[in-house]
């Protein structure tokens, strides 16, 4: 047997009796993660459905077609359309940088892109109140040049932008760390300029992250709620998202019409399920397909 499927087959073997417990175990571990699933996730997707419905559709789809449903959800489809392509454009230069190339400050730089993660949203919220806010660094200059940040769709953004700027960029970092630099350099010697490098060799590489990474970002952008809650003003059809919409129906104890739109993004959550199912399937699929290819 060839030294590298000798190896191949110690490493199952290993696996397998790592793995390897009586079968009531297995089935107690199963149950609990059923039970789990039941309690914390299907049956609340199931209530927001059910509590949406409960009135008929006659009452849901008055809900969510009501003026200040439908500016919630373009406003949540404006941020969302301008935080993923900045998020995007920024994750790609960052991972590639960081991956790439050495210089100062790589590990700062790394740092700043998890700060995010760390920082709470009303956190970041209250950042840009301090930076844009009527008594912020900047508040009385715009002011005076008639430009409105916060309790507007610019603060918006910009809150929207700084929650969900990592998730692209921790996605590709650790895909393009694997990947190496030989493709790279083996480009660049054959006069490959950077940019053909990146577009032709190190995307292709990277594509199924990169979408998953897009995948979570407008997830995240959508559904974000602390950060936009302290910068939107809860200005009704204007600076209100569809979370702070859902909120501010609960709290009128409009419970329909709060379940009505809460149901949307409940199927914009279940759809980036299916996305993110899909995209690690591919995933996994073109590596099994290469590992293959190799071995043969």
């Amino acid at each position: 047997m060839h030294k590298t499927q000798f190896d191949q087959y110690q490493g199952k073997v290993a696996s397998k009796r790592a793995t390897s417990e009586p079968a009531w175990v297995r089935w107690a571990l199963i149950a609990t993660a059923l039970v789990f699933l039941g309690l914390f996730l299907l049956i609340p997707l199931a209530a927001v459905f059910a509590e949406a419905l409960r009135k008929g559709w006659g009452v849901y789809l008055a809900a969510i077609t009501d003026s200040d449903a439908l500016s919630a959800m373009q406003l949540t489809l404006i941020a969302s359309l301008v935080a993923v392509p900045l998020n995007l454009v920024f994750g790609v230069a960052a991972a590639w940088a960081i991956t790439k190339f050495d210089f100062r400050g790589k590990s700062f730089l790394i740092t700043l892109i998890d700060l995010p993660f760390a920082v709470s949203p009303v956190i970041a919220g209250l950042i840009f109140v301090l930076i844009f806010g009527l008594q912020g660094w900047f508040g009385e200059w715009l002011i005076d040049h008639d430009y409105k940040v916060i309790f507007a769709v610019p603060g918006i953004i910009l809150a929207t932008i700084f929650i969900t700027f990592p998730f692209v960029a921790r996605e590709l970092i650790p895909l393009m760390e694997a990947q190496g630099k030989e493709e790279e350099e083996a480009a660049l010697v054959l006069g490959a300029s950077g940019w053909r490098i990146l577009w032709h060799v190190t995307l292709p590489n990277v594509k199924w992250g990169l979408l998953y990474g897009v995948i979570l970002t407008n997830a995240r952008a959508m559904g974000e709620f602390g950060a936009v809650s302290v910068v939107s003003g809860h200005i009704r059809g204007m600076t209100n998202t569809m979370p702070l919409h859902v909120e501010i129906l609960y709290n009128e104890y409009n419970y329909a019409a709060a379940f009505a739109v809460a149901s949307l993004l409940t199927l914009l959550a279940l759809v980036t399920l299916v996305l993110k199912t899909y995209v690690e399937w591919r995933a996994s699929h073109d590596a099994a397909t290469q590992e293959k290819e190799v071995t043969i």
